[in-house]
Parts: C-alpha cells; structure tokens; sequence
C-alpha cells in the first residue's frame, strides 16, 4: 500500500493558498473545508505551485452536497470543456457511479485523470468512549443496533458507509439495514458529529481524522488496512481483531470530458510531477 499520501499530512494538511494574483486554475473540492477532497485539492494544488507545474496559485473551491453529486452535476452540466479545471475524486465517487446516485449520470462523463495516494479506512470514537476495541463496538451492535450511531463523510450508500457494514458482515450480522449511519458533507463534518456526543463513532479515512488523533480527541479503534500503517502503528487493523476487512481509498483527480488530448495530458503531467515531488514523498 502506498504511504505518499499519508506521509503528506501534518501541519500542512489545513493549506491555504494566499491570493498573490488572479486565479488561473480551479479545483473543486466536493465537500465541505477539512475531509478528504478537501485535503486532496489543497496540498496536490499547494505542491503544483510549489514546484512550478502551473505558474499561477490554484483556488480551491467547496461545493458539497450529495456525496459529490454536486460537484458532478455542475461540472458535467456546466463546464464541460474548462481545460482549467480539476476536481477530487476518490473510491467514493466512483462507489456512488456505480450505484447511479448522481441522478443518472456516469463514469463516462468525465475523465479521471489518475490516482495519487492511498487513504486509509479507519473507525474511532470519542475519547471518553467506553469502547475499547473494534470487539465491544461489534458486540454492542449486535446486542442493541439501534445503540451505536456511525458519522461519515459520504452519503447513504457511499463509501464511508459501507465500511461498517463490511464489518458487521465480517462479525456474522446479517441484519445490516438496522445499523445506524449519519452522512456528513465531508469527513470534518462527520468527526465533528461523533467528538459532540452525537454519534457513538466515526468512520471516515486517516487523513480526514489524523489532527484529531494526535489531539486525543478521538482513539482509532481500528485500521481498515492489510497492515498496521507506518508512522500509526499504534493502531491495529480490524484483520488482527478478527474482522477480515481492508478499505483503503484512492485519492485523484477528474477534469471534464470534453477537454482535448493535449489538454488531459497537461494534467496529467502536472498530477505525476507532483507525486514525483518530494513535496509528495516526505
């Protein structure tokens, strides 16, 4: 699994880019300030500067709502051919493709440029949670599951929320339409929700949630991950706990379709000068 992504956060997560000059290019963030797109447009933009793959800041613009159907819509409806243009994507844009759940639209509509990084799958809870393990969590689903709500950065149906769903699978409930999911517009809105008390745990990527680990605001019950992750080895995986599950999220880009060759291509060696980056690596 590729860490690049991981080994890019920190301080820098929360980037913005200051105003030096009119905007030439533009990414979309398809949720609100502080989840995964979010993060995605920020520091991929941050670093194209940085290394002089474009020669003007790029803005970052948020437009939530239906777990990026949004965003979709109005870059398939409206702006179609803006060669200027990149917008986030990740496994829960296509997860949702699949399901039909941007109104009919489809994977064709645009052109996916390419995946940067992996994001981890990972589950907490509120510090003071009488959970301990991803087992107490399971067993008090099982128990009573209306007694354990999850928060998540994508819609009903979307990635996020099918990661629990993967988990109780894994422990043998079958019953799955009885536990309880919140989609947010974004992971900062979904972590929000489990560290006020309103929902018993979080489920989201490890980019979205790494602030708060490190703040004691919440405690990681388990990485969705074939291994422990370097530089968070202190969080198991669901997999040594008993639940054969891996989740891991790519994050990317998309530009609009009806952009020419030489235009896609620009970008996507602009996408591949910055994973080139040692902005990227370190």
């Amino acid at each position: 699994m590729s860490t690049s992504f991981l080994k890019a956060l920190g301080a820098s997560a929360m980037l913005s880019l200051a105003a030096t000059g009119a905007f030439a290019f533009e990414c979309i963030a398809p949720a609100d300030p502080g989840g995964g797109w979010d993060f995605t447009c920020r520091q991929i933009a941050a670093i194209m500067y940085d290394i002089k793959a474009v020669d003007t800041p790029v803005q970052v613009t948020n437009m939530a709502g239906a777990g990026g159907g949004v965003a979709y819509t109005h870059v398939v409806s409206e702006r179609g051919s803006d060669a200027d243009l990149i917008v986030a994507a990740s496994s829960a844009t296509t997860t949702r493709l699949a399901q039909n759940a941007y109104a009919g639209m489809t994977a064709d509509q645009v052109r996916f440029v390419g995946a940067i990084g992996a994001d981890p799958g990972v589950i907490v809870v509120a510090k003071d949670s009488p959970f301990q393990s991803l087992s107490d969590m399971v067993e008090a689903i099982k128990a009573d599951p209306g007694s354990v709500a999850f928060a998540g950065g994508s819609a009903v149906g979307g990635f996020d929320h099918l990661k629990p769903l993967q988990v109780m699978k894994a422990a043998g409930f079958t019953d799955i339409a009885k536990i309880k999911y919140i989609g947010a517009d974004g992971g900062a809105d979904a972590i929000t929700q489990t560290v006020g008390g309103f929902t018993q745990a979080m489920v989201g990527d490890l980019s979205e949630i790494v602030g708060f680990i490190r703040s004691g605001d919440v405690r990681p019950l388990a990485v969705l991950t074939e291994e422990r992750v370097p530089g968070f080895e202190d969080i198991p995986t669901a997999k040594e706990q008993g639940f054969d599950v891996v989740a891991v999220n790519w994050r990317g880009l998309y530009v609009p379709k009806d952009i020419s060759d030489e235009e896609f291509q620009v970008w996507a060696d602009r996408l591949q000068q910055v994973a080139d980056s040692e902005q990227w690596k370190r």
